[in-house]
């Protein structure tokens, strides 16, 4: 056993003796992991390239090959040489395999000291996190919704775009069977630009409204649905367009004055520095399963702070990831709304059968060490992976488009 100089035997330095992967189905399709130490403490993470599960597990086998035998308490050492290991480094499915494997770090850090995981981020910034649910506005019955939420003590709402097929194209495209996922850009603007009117016109006005467009519109379109919607109608415009050139951003940003919400797809600092420096984004979207686990997402709640730019995380997946984002935001100052949607990120009770506790609208204090999160490795077998891939969306035309 190696000890360091000065150390007695007892106080040897714990060692990662296992990294376990589990992609899995828990109301949708996640992959969780699993880091054991030869101290019987276990630390659980979670990876965010979804629908791509299977790729991060092979990426995580990779690491394991060096990781296994290192002290799982070198967090910030053990992200540089998972990162720098390779020639060709980051992307999005080697971050979220290491996204998995930093935030099961810090869950054996937490426990191995005896304290939550925010307490190590710094200590709590407040007494509870408040977020936001999602509506789309397809929904016939978003009114109602939005208004019992309202009801329920919900400090904000984000409605997804509205998304209808036009009658002409629904006539051309009678008998396909795959008509459920086509997308009109100019029809669900018009829809969206009109249902938005209504609910702010109806709604608290002291209640912000975000739209959520999920990059499904080219900069002209993005900009037309600006100009068309009410003047002060969204807190904020999520995701317009993608993220791969923030010159388009930009570009966009000319167009409009309405606060945009972007980051859910970055994979690095480097990723978000463009979008922080340049003031292209006004609500932090990072998420801490996607972006190289809380390691890399403080890094960027830290430079968002220096640009006056709060946090609003994603958060579309399981338990693990869920409790990760919390105590993220627990422990940063520049925070807004965190994401919440208890049917995903409250599902498999049989596999977590601890998990973070929710009151409403917001998440208390953690109070259990680590993550908080517990985890039954047998009741995996009967949530199988479903390889089931993100909704292949296409215009009328035939061609494909974003999701």
């Amino acid at each position: 056993m190696h000890v360091v100089q000065g150390m007695n035997e007892s106080e040897a330095i714990m060692k990662i003796t296992n990294i376990k992967t589990f992609p899995l189905k828990a109301a949708r399709d996640i992959f969780v992991v699993k880091v054991e130490t030869d101290e019987g403490i276990y630390g659980l993470g979670e990876g965010g390239c979804s629908s791509r599960e299977l790729a991060e597990a092979e990426a995580v086998k990779h690491y394991s090959r060096f990781l296994i035998g290192m002290d799982p308490m070198r967090i910030e050492h053990i992200w540089q040489k998972c990162y720098r290991s390779n020639y060709h480094e980051g992307g999005r499915v080697l971050t979220g395999a290491i996204s998995a494997i930093d935030i099961a770090l810090w869950d054996i850090m937490g426990k191995k000291l005896g304290v939550p995981v925010y307490q190590l981020l710094g200590g709590a910034c407040r007494e509870r996190v408040f977020g936001f649910p999602t509506i789309s506005m397809d929904n016939p019955d978003c009114l109602a919704i939005c208004q019992e939420y309202i009801d329920a003590g919900w400090p904000c709402l984000r409605l997804g775009a509205a998304t209808p097929i036009p009658g002409w194209a629904k006539a051309l495209h009678a008998a396909d069977p795959d008509a459920a996922n086509m997308f009109e850009p100019r029809a669900s603007i018009a829809a969206t630009v009109e249902l938005l009117t209504e609910l702010r016109a109806k709604l608290d006005k002291a209640i912000p409204l975000g739209v959520e467009y999920h990059h499904r519109l080219s900069v002209a379109e993005a900009a037309a649905f600006c100009q068309q919607a009410p003047s002060g109608s969204m807190a904020f415009l999520e995701e317009p367009i993608r993220d791969e050139t923030p010159e388009a951003y930009e570009s966009l940003r000319q167009m409009t004055g309405v606060p945009f919400a972007i980051g859910e797809e970055w994979s690095s600092k480097w990723q978000a520095r463009p979008y922080l420096e340049k003031g292209l984004t006004n609500f932090c979207r990072l998420d801490v399963s996607n972006i190289g686990g809380l390691t890399e997402a403080m890094k960027v709640c830290g430079w968002s702070e220096a640009h006056y730019i709060d946090i609003m995380p994603h958060n579309p997946l399981g338990a693990v990831c869920t409790a990760a984002t919390i105590h993220m935001c627990f422990a940063v100052n520049n925070f807004a709304w965190v994401e919440i949607n208890p049917t995903i990120n409250e599902s498999a009770s049989d596999i977590f059968p601890v998990q973070l506790e929710r009151n409403g609208a917001s998440f208390p204090l953690p109070t259990r060490p680590g993550l908080g999160v517990e985890f039954d490795e047998d009741a995996v077998a009967d949530h199988p992976h479903s390889l089931t891939d993100m909704p292949h969306f296409h215009k009328p035309d035939g061609s494909h488009t974003n999701w």
